[in-house]
Order: structure tokens, then C-alpha cells, then sequence
């Protein structure tokens, strides 16, 4: 029996309606879809494919946020080796992760040791959030020369992202949304960042300036910060 193919979907940040054909086509065939078994983006992730996996077995994939490092490293552990028994089976299986596999997605720890077990593990792309925030937004990311950086500021190097030279993407503002909103009002930059909290999702709002924040935001939000004044 030959071993079966692990895919690591992404099925974009929200909207149905920007899950590429490929990636559809992927989970109609199929034979398992494994699901990240924690958190909104559970519920998001399957409410995006639905219309795809009809009748399909679904693994949950316990995929917790912690902090502690030999933890989490024992739970990708796991994780991996649930999906290669799967893969012995001949099973093929997708594991569909929010936006895009490669940008900050926790399938990629899952991803590298299955490939490092000498199993076939593939990448299929999908639209990015902060490509789907610009065009809700109805705003060009770069333009000519202009740098773009990615950062997450959940992390540590918010600052120094902050400080480098174009224009910035942060990812994953939920709960640092406060200390970045302060830090760009300091620079007298709120008015060169906008946000969108829960892109192309049902509860999705816009937030043209920074200014206009007021409060809390969901871990799905991404902000965009532009050198030049909105």
C-alpha cells in the first residue's frame, strides 16, 4: 500500500468566496480533513470549507497556545504522529489552516516534522489576511520602491518593526492592540494606520484611522501602516 500525502491548506482569512479552486479541489479529494481543535478560528476555518467537506471524517488537531516550549514541542509531536498513522493508512489528508499555510501558521510546525519522518507533506497557498485587509480597505500595500514589512505585533520586535523604514502589516494585534494604538499615537502616526478586525467574516469591522479605536480588538485583526497620511 502506497503511504497517503499530507496537504496544509489555506483557506484564506474569512470570506468563502476567496478559497482557491486548488485548495477546494484538495479537500473534495481528500479522504480526511483535520481541523485546528481550539479557539474562533475553529469554527471560522470550517465555516470557510463547508460547502466542500460534506460527509468528509474530520480529525480535531489539539493545537493550543502556550507558552511553555517543551510543551508545545510535545504536542506538534503528537499531532504529527496521529497524522502519519493516517498517512500509513494511505490516507490522504488536508489540514486547513486560516490564510495562508507559510505566514505565521501553527500547521508548519506539524508540516516539518512530518517531513522530517521521510512522509509526503505539501503546502497549498491561500489568500493571505493582510492581502484580503488592503482590498477591503481598498488600499494598495506598496507601490514602485516602496518596502513592505510583516510583522506580529504580539511579539517582542513590534517596536523594532515599528521603527523600520515603509510600510507595515501588523498581524496578530489583539492583545497588544492597545500598546501599538499608544505607540503610533506617540509618532503622531494614527492617522496612517487602519485596521480590520475579522476580515471577510460576519462580524467584520473597519477602521479607516487608528484614531477611531476605541477599546479592545479580536486576535483576527491586522492593521496597515502607511508612511504617507491615509
Amino acid at each position: 500500500m502506497s503511504k497517503g500525502i499530507l496537504y496544509g491548506v489555506g483557506v484564506g482569512p474569512g470570506d468563502p468566496e476567496l478559497l482557491t479552486r486548488k485548495a477546494a479541489r484538495i479537500l473534495r479529494e481528500a479522504d480526511v480533513i483535520a481541523v485546528p481543535a481550539s479557539g474562533e478560528g475553529r469554527q471560522t476555518a470550517l465555516a470557510i470549507v463547508a460547502h466542500e467537506i460534506k460527509g468528509k471524517t474530520l480529525l480535531d488537531c489539539a493545537t493550543p497556545m502556550l507558552r511553555d516550549k517543551r510543551k508545545l514541542a510535545e504536542n506538534y509531536d503528537r499531532v504529527a504522529g496521529e497524522l502519519i498513522a493516517l498517512l500509513e493508512q494511505g490516507k490522504t489528508v488536508a489540514f486547513i489552516t486560516l490564510g495562508d499555510p507559510s505566514i505565521y501558521s501553527t500547521y508548519t510546525y506539524i508540516h516539518k516534522r512530518v517531513l522530517a519522518r521521510g512522509y509526503d507533506a505539501r503546502l497549498v497557498p491561500g489568500v493571505p489576511s493582510f492581502c484580503a485587509v488592503a482590498a477591503t480597505l481598498n488600499l494598495p500595500l506598496c507601490e514602485g520602491a516602496e518596502m513592505l514589512h510583516i510583522v506580529p505585533s504580539s511579539h517582542e520586535s513590534t517596536e523594532e518593526g515599528l521603527a523600520l523604514s515603509g510600510n507595515k502589516v501588523l498581524m496578530k494585534a489583539g492583545r497588544a492592540i492597545g500598546e501599538v494604538r499608544d505607540r503610533l499615537a506617540a509618532e503622531g502616526k494614527l492617522n496612517h494606520a487602519a485596521m480590520v478586525e475579522c476580515c471577510g467574516m460576519e462580524n467584520q469591522k473597519i477602521y479607516r484611522s487608528l484614531a477611531d479605536l476605541d477599546g479592545d480588538a479580536s486576535y483576527f485583526s491586522v492593521i496597515v501602516v502607511k508612511e504617507e497620511a491615509l
